[in-house]
C-alpha cells in the first residue's frame, strides 16, 4: 500500500472515530478535528461538547435556561468528558457497583440519581481523602457515626458499599425533609445541612441554583449532572466500553459470623479462599482479627464455590 494512501486512510479513520465520539464542532466551519503537517504528523484538534438542552436531578428540573446555569453545566462537562481514562474506568466500575447502590436507594426511597452522587464522590472506589473522609460516600467519622456506621479498629463500615449506602440515604432523607428539595439534599452532601441553611437564610433562598455558595459546592451539583450525562449516555460522547470489558458483579455467598475470629488469614483458609480476597470482598474489615461482642453479627462475603 502507498504510503500517501495509508495515511489518508488513517486520517479517514480518525475523523471516523472522532464523528462517531459526538465531537462538538461546526459544519459550517468544515473544521477537521485533525490536521496531517508536513512529513505526516498528526496535528490534534479539541472541540467542545454539546450542552444538553433539557436535564434534571431526581426528578427537579435544572434551569438551563438560565445562561450562568448552562454555562456551569457545560464547563462540568467539558471538563468530565476530557478526563477520558477516569471517565472509562467509572464506566468499567458501573455495572459491578451501581446494581448494588440502586437496590439499597429503592430500599430507602431515595432517588436513583443519586448514584451519580456517589460517583462524584469516589469514581465508585473505596477511597481515603486528604481530609479524612472514607470509602464510597466519603464519609467523615464523626458523619459516619451520627448515621449508624460502626467505625472503630476492627471495623469501618464507611468501607462497605450497602452500609455507606444506607447511611448516605438517611442523610440525604433528613436533608431532604430539612430543605424540600433533592438538588439542596446533595448540595448539603457537600457543604453540610448547617452551611447550607446559614446560606439560604443570609441569601433569603434555598433555591440551589439561585445561591452562591463554596466553589466546590457551586460546582459538585454540576459534576453530578456532568456524570449523569456522560455516564448515562456514553455512546453519545465516544466513550465505548464493549459489555465483555466491563467489570461484572463479584459471584459470592454471604456467611453470617457470631463469634471472634482470633485469625482471619486461617479463617479465609478454612473458608477456601485466602487473605487477600476475604480482605477484597469485605474492605470494612480493618484489622488481622475480628472482634465480636456478645449478641453481635457480621456478615462477610466470600467467594461463591
Amino acid at each position: 500500500m502507498k504510503k500517501s494512501t495509508l495515511k489518508n486512510l488513517s486520517l479517514g479513520v480518525l475523523l471516523g472515530v472522532a464523528v462517531v465520539g459526538g465531537l462538538a464542532f461546526s459544519e459550517d466551519d468544515h473544521e477537521s478535528p485533525i490536521e496531517v503537517l508536513d512529513g505526516g504528523r498528526l496535528q490534534y484538534k479539541w472541540f467542545t461538547t454539546a450542552t444538553p438542552k433539557t436535564m434534571s436531578f431526581a426528578g427537579e428540573e435544572v434551569p438551563l435556561k438560565n445562561w450562568e446555569v448552562k454555562e456551569r453545566l457545560d464547563r462540568e462537562i467539558l471538563f468530565n468528558y476530557y478526563m477520558h481514562g477516569s471517565t472509562l474506568y467509572i464506566l468499567k466500575l458501573k455495572d459491578r457497583v451501581f446494581p448494588i447502590i440502586e437496590e439499597r436507594l429503592k430500599a430507602n426511597g431515595v432517588p436513583d440519581d443519586f448514584k451519580y452522587l456517589c460517583a462524584a464522590e469516589s469514581a465508585l472506589r473505596n477511597q481515603t481523602s486528604s481530609a479524612g473522609a472514607v470509602g464510597y460516600w466519603q464519609f467523615l467519622k464523626a458523619t459516619g457515626t451520627q448515621y449508624g456506621l460502626e467505625i472503630n479498629d476492627d471495623v469501618d463500615e464507611r468501607y462497605n458499599l450497602v452500609r455507606s449506602t444506607d447511611a448516605a440515604c438517611a442523610y440525604l432523607k433528613a436533608a431532604y425533609n430539612k430543605f424540600g428539595s433533592w438538588t439542596a439534599a446533595a448540595a448539603s452532601y457537600n457543604c453540610g445541612m448547617g452551611g447550607y441553611n446559614s446560606r439560604s437564610n443570609a441569601q433569603f433562598t434555598d433555591y440551589y441554583y439561585d445561591l452562591l455558595l463554596p466553589e466546590e459546592t457551586n460546582r459538585y451539583i454540576f459534576r453530578i449532572l456532568a456524570l449523569k450525562e456522560l455516564l448515562g449516555n456514553p455512546k453519545k460522547y465516544g466513550y465505548i466500553v464493549a459489555k465483555e470489558d466491563a467489570y461484572k458483579p463479584i459471584p459470592t455467598r454471604q456467611v453470617v459470623v457470631t463469634e471472634s475470629i482470633p485469625n482471619l488469614a486461617s479463617y479465609a483458609q478454612e473458608q477456601g479462599t485466602n487473605y487477600k480476597i476475604l480482605k477484597t470482598l469485605n474492605p470494612w474489615l480493618r484489622d488481622q482479627d475480628l472482634s465480636i461482642r456478645s449478641g453481635k453479627e457480621y456478615t462477610l462475603l466470600l467467594p461463591r464455590k
